[in-house]
């Protein structure tokens, strides 16, 4: 791997009483992606804010392609590309003249401004749309747009903040599509999400992170390795019997009723053999299950572990009227 092109070291936060990021440490070599993965809530968001030089950290110290976030943020602003949850286009305009006034806004040349709009509309498949108000794109369309905006000045940095959010599962596939082909030309990415699948796809290193704090990190591989080889789903008859089984069950390694209330999900080191032990069990505390399957970890089963709760059961993140864009700011400007 590269040198690291993003470094933080001791990260802090508040919002008032609210510690939103609270002392993290990460870097991110030359030409990877860096996914942070956790729930709304968890800091992600707020951590990219400060990357993108947006907020100001109340403590620690991070740069981007050696470029001190909070002493030269005009210099980190003019090498990086940021796309957030929601497209930054003007619906009003065309996907052409979006891409046109970015380059402008950016202080690209005037000569090559048409030519990088032309270039970018076909590498995200809109040259169709390309005359058409962006109020008539569809969702997935608006956030190829609001990409290749971030890529219009060429930033070497690409920041994506839950860049999928919303899309219909086609529409998620297309875009990991062109973020692989990005990363492949070379392009260094910081990817937050809370798509247990988009992580495990795209990023080279996954930072787990929960109430403002890393908890855990590693590739996807070594966090689902952490967790034993082999999961067993039971399904019971009901509520009750899935908590005698987890009950039981514990015996034989980690138990947990998964959201339906029905099904237990045991953490075991053998399958074929562990299966044979959790039916044996069962049947001697008089549980007869409705169904078993074995399958292997997934991300979900990482961040459940080491939480106690899903992705998806945490609120927002603090808002306060601190973050929002500095006067002037503008994507890739000075």
């Amino acid at each position: 791997m590269g040198e690291s092109v993003i470094s933080v070291e001791g990260l802090v936060k508040h919002f008032g009483s609210v510690v939103a990021v609270d002392g993290v440490d990460f870097e991110v070599p030359s030409g990877t992606v860096l996914g942070l993965l956790g729930p709304n809530g968890a800091g992600k968001t707020t951590i990219v804010r400060i990357l993108t030089t947006i907020l100001r950290p109340d403590a620690g110290r991070a740069t981007v392609l050696g470029l001190d976030v909070v002493r030269d943020p005009e210099a980190v602003r003019r090498s990086i590309g940021l796309a957030g949850q929601y497209a930054a286009v003007d619906e009003n305009l065309t996907g052409r003249e979006n891409l046109r006034m970015v380059g402008q806004l950016s202080h690209q040349h005037r000569s090559v401004i048409p030519a990088r709009a032309d270039e970018l509309l076909e590498r995200f498949g809109l040259t169709n749309a390309a005359n058409r108000p962006v109020r008539t794109y569809s969702g997935g369309m608006r956030r190829r747009l609001d990409l290749a905006a971030a890529l219009v000045h060429r930033p070497p940095v690409l920041f994506l903040d839950e860049p999928t959010t919303g899309l219909d599962p086609s529409g998620r596939s297309d875009l990991w599509a062109i973020i692989e082909q990005l990363v492949g030309d070379g392009t260094t990415v910081l990817l937050t999400t809370q798509y247990l699948e988009e992580a495990d796809r795209l990023a080279d290193n996954i930072i787990v992170i929960d109430d403002g704090k890393i908890i855990a990190e590693g590739a996807a591989a070594q966090l689902k390795a952490g967790l034993g080889n082999t999961i067993v789903d039971v399904e019971m008859l009901d509520g009750a019997d899935a908590r005698a089984a987890v009950a039981r069950l514990g015996q034989l390694g980690p138990a947990t009723v998964l959201d339906d209330g029905r099904t237990v999900a045991v953490r075991v080191s053998e399958g074929g053999r562990s299966i044979l032990e959790v039916v044996r069990s069962l049947d001697a505390a008089g549980l007869a299950p409705e169904s078993l399957a074995i399958r292997e970890p997934t991300l979900d089963d990482v961040f459940l572990q080491l939480t106690g709760h899903k992705v998806a059961d945490s609120g927002p993140e603090p808002s306060t009227a601190d973050a929002v864009e500095p006067a002037g700011y503008k994507r890739g400007a000075a």
